[in-house]
């Protein structure tokens, strides 16, 4: 069985681009901004060494992409993973800009990552890899600059890693201003109650507006779920609670399904005794991977990793809908493909923003010296998601166009109406 990776046939930045050129031809962007737009502003790359458990030294290599910061400081998460790369960091940050633009936060678009598998690495190894990366990039971060956050194989417990060693280079009287130049931290160390759920509970969001557009509901719906980490996972709590039937799951090791339904609790359970991952789990079936997305249900849910969804396997899907939680799971061949057969697809810059969303309540908090309730960001969560919703139709409505490009067009909008009103310096 062949394990879940990174589809490589169509570059990441090239799908990013593509998106972004079919919103900019149909709103007719600035010429200007559009040159503005189309690159990143700085692009990093750092080789930094580590010594091993076992006394030997290591070099790894850590990236970190900014795209642009018209509407305030670069935004986005921080990855482990052997995909990481250029291509993916370009495209990552840039759909960042996008999706904080959307959202309406005075944000910009970053991202980045190591180029490792974090499960090969012990956990002292993978501390002195955080920190080391973290001094490496030095002043290319900063609370006010460019903010990081969790992402795939990244945890609440390398935020405070990264967090500690960015204050400790700053001196004793400035380092309790630097606390938000990370999010996604535990709450003991000054992370957001809720922060752990918050993108799989925008999915979810996402969902209900969608049902509620379409005249239905999730109670009773089917879905797939590739990926049941972080995201999948408290997508798969929330969708049980609105009534929703998880009938299958896809991870790195493989595939699963169960038409009578699939407990999320209980397959969580599993998977924290099997080494994080889902197979053979007793109470679903194993099944190919190559089969995974043309199973018979409503909804499919792709959190785990790009470009998932292709011309190779699009023709199998049987879903009425399928719900972005990851960045860029579906390349453009395979959407346009889609939108004929008239699948419903909900964007990753909206349908998982809820993660970079609950990244702002957080570094609000950080910054004010406020303490939110969980209930109390769930709802303005809730509320944001709820209103960039209502953008994306009334853009596709303007433009007659995909739900995909009229976000496109939303984010993009309010970019260059910034550039357009403050002047190119000098």
């Amino acid at each position: 069985m062949k394990p879940l990776k990174e589809v490589k046939k169509m570059g990441m930045y090239e799908n990013v681009m593509l998106q972004f050129n079919r919103a900019a031809d149909l709103m007719n962007l600035n010429p200007s901004v559009r040159k503005i737009l189309a690159i990143p502003n700085t692009e990093i790359v750092v080789n930094f060494p580590v010594k091993l458990d076992n006394g030997s030294v290591e070099v790894f290599k850590g990236y970190r992409v900014q795209h642009n910061n018209a509407l305030g400081p670069y935004k986005g998460g921080l990855r482990y993973h052997e995909t990481v790369d250029i291509d993916a960091a370009r495209a990552l940050a840039t759909w960042m800009t996008w999706k904080t633009s959307l959202a309406g936060l005075p944000y910009g678009g970053g991202k980045g990552g190591v180029q490792i598998n974090p499960k090969l690495f012990s956990n002292s190894e993978l501390e002195r890899i955080t920190r080391r990366f973290t001094y490496a990039l030095g002043d290319n971060i900063g609370p006010e600059h460019d903010i990081p956050a969790p992402d795939v194989n990244t945890t609440p417990q390398m935020m405070a890693w990264i967090a500690d060693t960015y204050m400790s280079t700053k001196s004793t009287n400035e380092r309790t201003k630097h606390a938000h130049v990370v999010t996604g931290k535990p709450v003991s160390a000054g992370g957001l109650e809720g922060r752990d759920r918050a993108t799989g509970f925008g999915v979810v969001i996402a969902l209900k507006e969608w049902a509620k557009h379409r005249n239905t509901s999730l109670r009773g719906k089917s879905y797939i779920l590739q990926g049941f980490g972080n995201v999948g996972y408290w997508a798969s709590v929330f969708m049980q609670k609105n009534g929703a039937i998880l009938v299958g799951v896809q991870d790195a090791s493989g595939s699963i399904y169960n038409e009578q339904g699939i407990d999320p609790e209980n397959l969580h359970q599993y998977m924290s005794e099997n080494r994080g991952f889902i197979k053979d789990y007793a109470l679903a079936n194993a099944l190919p991977n190559e089969m995974f997305f043309g199973l018979n249900c409503d909804i499919i849910i792709p959190a785990a990793l790009g470009n998932q969804i292709t011309e190779d396997n699009v023709d199998t899907i049987k879903a009425s809908v399928i719900a972005e939680g990851a960045n860029g799971p579906t390349d453009t061949s395979a959407n346009d493909i889609l939108i004929s057969k008239n699948v419903d697809i909900i964007p990753d810059i909206y349908c998982n923003s809820g993660g970079v969303i609950a990244s702002y309540f957080e570094w609000l908090q950080n910054r004010n010296g406020e303490m939110w309730t969980m209930e109390e960001v769930l709802e303005k969560l809730e509320t944001k998601m709820k209103v960039s919703f209502k953008k994306i139709l009334e853009s596709a409505s303007k433009y007659n166009t995909d739900w995909r490009t009229a976000a496109f067009i939303e984010a993009i909008a309010r970019v260059e109406q910034a550039y357009l009103q403050r002047g190119i310096f000098p």
